[in-house]
């Protein structure tokens, strides 16, 4: 929407920036003319001057008015001299002074246009334009990045449900030209292909009301959040016969409880899902640093992951190859997600680093609650390779 234009917007700031340099530099001429004309023709004499002796005797002197009529008509001309010479020269420093900002307004048009690769890497000093440019391009850079993150992420997600809505539409199909099919049986990978849908859509909505910018107020203590999701996932755990230790000790926070309990949650389950079939182990510790920042460490055996993709795993929908999953405790591939998005949104920190002997160990750093316990306590779980 273009905004309606003011009676003056006929001038450009640059012409306006001419006019007022141009303005100044008279005024400040005519107040050196006056300065003169005030201190120097005061002491010229009004009237007739006569020279009655000497060598000069009778020789004709110039008055007051004399000087003021030889003076006035050249100083005249000078000001019409000296507003030319203020123009141009105005005209030339404005262009100087606003050429940052025609690269701005060029490359705001480029991002308007749908170009926000653009960058203005402005060179010179560091004054105001100059910062203002690199906030442009700081803020170009992470527009383009999250418009690349959503772009993938609504085709994973199209693709993510677009494979369970298949099997479900195949399945009824299916059932429709076979009467005799084993109706419990087509139910029940019905309610499989349900519960993964409805999964992918919780997470999807849950990743849409997290707000990467804002910072949630309130307390919170990670351990008792720890301890809840530990409870949630008892019987997935025992089910999977996983051995879990649990070391929450207490570790106060700022921020939501609400999301940093779907943190917790989605880190263990995630933890639980990828673990190994026989013998796995999971280890969760809570506690403080020794500068008081609350910490979450989730460690569990598995896979051995690729180093070089285990960044990769906090883009939605992202598994790690051969990373197992079972059927009621599969997941949608938003769980790092989740995490990496309520880690940002707090102004922690998410560390992602793979076992040697298969694995991952996952720490959450959440800036410190108002109790800081200065000591510290934290010390990541281990496991055996």
């Amino acid at each position: 929407m273009t905004r309606p234009r003011g009676p003056d917007a006929a001038l450009s700031v640059r012409a306006k920036l001419t006019l007022s340099y141009a303005a100044y530099f008279l005024v400040m001429s005519v107040v050196l003319l006056a300065v003169v004309a005030v201190f120097l023709l005061r002491y010229v004499p009004e009237g007739r001057i006569e020279i009655v002796s000497g060598a000069d005797a009778g020789r004709y002197v110039p008055d007051r008015g004399d000087l003021i009529e030889a003076f006035l008509p050249r100083a005249l001309v000078a000001l019409v001299g000296l507003g030319v010479v203020g123009l141009a020269g105005g005209w030339v420093l404005a262009g100087r002074v606003l050429r940052p900002l025609q690269a701005l307004t060029g490359a705001a048009r480029l991002a308007a246009d749908g170009s926000l690769s653009h960058r203005i890497h402005a060179r010179g000093p560091r004054d105001e334009f100059g910062e203002l440019a690199d906030v442009f391009d700081t803020m170009l850079a992470r527009l383009e990045r999250q418009f690349d993150e959503q772009r993938r992420f609504a085709a994973n997600a199209s693709h993510q449900l677009r494979t369970p809505l298949a099997v479900t539409r195949a399945l009824i199909e299916v059932a429709q030209s076979d009467p005799d099919h084993d109706v419990g049986a087509l139910l029940d990978r019905l309610l499989r292909s349900n519960r993964r849908m409805a999964g992918t859509v919780e997470a999807l909505l849950l990743l849409s009301r997290i707000d990467p910018t804002t910072s949630p107020p309130g307390e919170l203590d990670l351990s008792l959040l720890a301890e809840e999701a530990v409870e949630t996932l008892y019987e997935t755990m025992t089910r999977r016969g996983l051995a879990v230790t649990l070391d929450a000790q207490p570790a106060p926070a700022r921020g939501s409880a609400a999301l940093v309990q779907e943190l917790a949650t989605n880190l263990v389950h995630n933890a639980v899902v990828h673990n190994l079939e026989a013998g796995g182990e999971l280890r969760i510790h809570t506690g403080v640093t020794a500068g008081g920042s609350a910490v979450l460490v989730v460690a569990n055996t598995g896979p051995v992951l690729d180093p070089a993709t285990v960044g990769t795993l906090v883009e939605p929908f992202a598994r790690g190859a051969g990373r197992a999953r079972d059927g009621d405790a599969a997941g949608v591939g938003l769980g790092l997600s989740v995490v990496d998005s309520v880690v940002r949104a707090h102004r922690g920190t998410l560390t992602l680093v793979p076992r040697p002997g298969g694995g991952l160990t996952v720490t959450v750093t959440l800036p410190p609650g108002p109790e800081r316990i200065r000591s510290g306590n934290i010390g990541p779980p281990t496991l055996e390779a």
